[in-house]
């Protein structure tokens, strides 16, 4: 947002310094100085916004709209607020009152919104939030908004500087079937114009480092042992609490988790939530600007049946997102979003993970980072595999078949085939392996993990998948190559994969077509939009409700806006612009507010509509 100027005094100031002219003579005016407007100190203004300390100081029109009870789940924390849910006419409202401070020149109001609803037009709004400032209507939701998961909402208050004033969420339901409006984290933040909001630039907890002890069972689908995590808070504000995600979670129940954590040092135990996927550990004090402190804990994996991501197809294991990492804070608050099976919702930092894997010695174990071997106990084999600034760590285990080569630009790739898996299929995927890394690396920056290992499984039903310097895929040129360009669009180059997918998937579908040899010429002109609520730029949360369009808009949709950049900007600055802000990102996270910053500042053609006619909004 641009800085709003600060008004000039009225004539009210003006006359009240001629007067005091006129009274203190011996004073040359030209010698005082006028007077300056009121000073902004940035601060979040909202009270008790994630409703974690009881219903103080909202206003609620009953005891149940502040609530932790089941049914829904909270953004953040265990408490949320519900309105409405009743099925009949009913209306809850929520207020509380904030004092926006004067001489700010940008106040945003923001709130995590979930909507659920059993209304089923796809036409009229039966059902109502509408979010109020004062007297002034800031937003009005329906059960039309309804979404899976959170979606992050703001709205500009700035023009409430230096008022008192109610800020009130009113939910209204007609007569019959409910829609339920839950909100939670709810902030707003001021500042000069210049400076963010407190937190808005930092994300913690910063440089985690992993360690990792796990031994498997015959199969290789049981493993325990004990995980570590050591941290520093990079934000000013103090860290009390952390969340683990445990991911895989998903694929079990509450009652029968494939992931589990005990025996927690370092910290207190607290709630499982968002379906068990998140564990939160309060820390015995809060953790100040630039102190570190561990955690650790005794860890479970328990790999289910299935050629999945996470999962077992029959002897060949596949580790993906079991061991538990950091959520990340950051301006928007935790993020706590839900596992999504239709791609990916996850957002952490750049971590080093030292990970030791006691298995049989019938079993390879392919890994995330650069592994080496040593005898175990009788007949078992440890595997150690090290990771510098990789944003996840994966895994296989079974009697794979592994060929291994090394790209021209010395990059070493292995390939791990199960049982069904042809030698020649094999030798095509190292062959496609080692052209896309080093196409891949000629473009965005040279490959910084080491050896890169890829599983083969031609029946893998989500097709590829990436992790750093690992990936799982079918025998497919365009797929693996794309699982490839992964390292770099989401691997290197980080972002919040379920807020914003187009970033990692658009990027490096794009990356593929460049890798193949395709141009992308005329590809736009195919797009054919579902409705005006249909973005590239749209969350996992709104492409879940619409999955059927999810491939086609942000992979297909997306790619092609990329390759209208590149007509627009022409083939010599796309391709600076790509490779500059890699390096800016490197190991760090991506916008898409930065990259439509980046791409502007590579033109001197205003690029205001093609945002707006690609749809690429935030």
């Amino acid at each position: 947002m641009r800085p709003t100027p600060h008004k000039a005094l009225g004539a009210g100031a003006l006359t009240v310094a001629a007067l005091a002219a006129l009274v203190l003579p011996s004073t040359p005016a030209a010698a005082r100085p006028a007077a300056a407007p009121a000073a902004c100190t940035p601060a979040q203004v909202i009270t008790n916004g994630g409703f974690e300390s009881g219903t103080s100081p909202w206003t609620a029109s009953s005891s149940t709209v502040i609530t932790s009870r089941s049914g829904q789940t909270a953004h953040g924390g265990g408490s949320y607020a519900w309105l409405d849910g009743v099925g009949g006419t009913h209306t809850d409202t929520l207020t509380q009152s904030v004092t926006i401070p004067a001489g700010c020149g940008t106040a945003t109001l923001s709130f995590w919104l979930h909507i659920d609803t059993a209304e089923t037009t796809s036409s009229t709004a039966y059902d109502k939030l509408t979010a109020k400032i004062g007297s002034t209507t800031l937003a009005t939701y329906s059960n039309l908004d309804e979404n899976t998961g959170y979606v992050r909402k703001t709205l500009d208050v700035s023009s409430f500087a230096g008022q008192t004033v109610n800020l009130s969420f009113t939910g209204t339901e007609d007569y019959s079937l409910q829609t339920s409006f839950v909100l939670d984290d709810i902030a707003l933040d001021t500042s000069d114009g210049t400076t963010p909001p407190p937190g808005d630039s930092t994300r913690t907890p910063a440089a985690p480092s992993y360690t990792v002890n796990l031994s498997s069972d015959t199969s290789g689908t049981v493993w325990t042992g004990h995980e570590s995590a050591t941290f520093t808070n990079a934000s000013a504000t103090a860290l009390g609490e952390v969340y683990l995600r445990l991911w895989d979670n998903y694929h079990g129940t509450c009652g029968a988790m494939p992931v589990k954590v005990s025996n927690v040092t370092g910290g207190t135990v607290g709630d499982l939530s968002v379906a068990c996927t998140a564990l939160k550990i309060s820390l015995p004090a809060p953790l100040a600007q630039g102190q570190s402190t561990t955690i650790g804990f005794d860890l479970g994996i328990t790999v289910p049946s299935g050629a999945d991501r996470f999962g077992h197809d029959g002897a060949f294991s596949f580790i993906g997102n079991a061991l538990p990492v950091l959520a990340v804070r950051d301006g928007a608050g935790w993020h706590l979003d839900p596992y999504t099976n239709n791609g990916e919702s996850f957002y952490s930092l750049a971590a080093d993970f030292k990970v030791t894997l006691d298995h049989p010695s019938t079993l390879l174990v392919p890994a995330t980072g650069t592994s080496t071997d040593t005898p175990g106990s009788s007949g078992r084999t440890v595997t150690t595999a090290t990771a510098s600034k990789v944003r996840d760590f994966a895994w296989g285990a079974g009697p794979f078949t592994k060929i291994s080569g090394t790209s021209p630009g010395g990059v070493p790739v292995n390939i791990y085939s199960v049982t069904g898996i042809s030698s020649s299929s094999a030798q095509s995927m190292l062959s496609t392996a080692k052209t896309a890394v080093d196409a891949h690396a000629a473009r965005f920056g040279a490959y910084p993990y080491g050896e890169l290992d890829a599983v083969i499984d031609n029946n893998y039903w989500f097709g590829g998948m990436e992790y750093p310097g690992f990936v799982l895929d079918l025998v497919s040129t365009t797929a693996l190559t794309h699982e490839i360009g992964h390292q770099w669009w989401y691997g290197i180059v980080g972002d919040d994969e379920y807020t914003s997918p187009w970033l990692d998937e658009a990027f490096t579908d794009y990356a593929t077509d460049l890798a193949l040899g395709k141009t992308g010429t005329g590809c736009w002109n195919g797009v054919s939009w579902a409705s005006s609520a249909e973005k590239i730029t749209n969350s996992m949360a709104y492409w879940d409700a619409h999955s059927s369009r999810y491939s086609t808009v942000v992979y297909g949709y997306g790619k092609c806006a990329l390759h209208d950049l590149r007509r627009v900007l022409g083939d010599t600055a796309m391709a600076t612009l790509m490779k500059d802000y890699a390096t800016a990102h490197w190991y760090g996270v991506s916008t898409t507010a930065e990259f439509k910053a980046a791409a502007q500042a590579a033109t001197s053609t205003d690029l205001t509509s093609f945002w707006t006619q690609h749809r690429i909004e935030g």
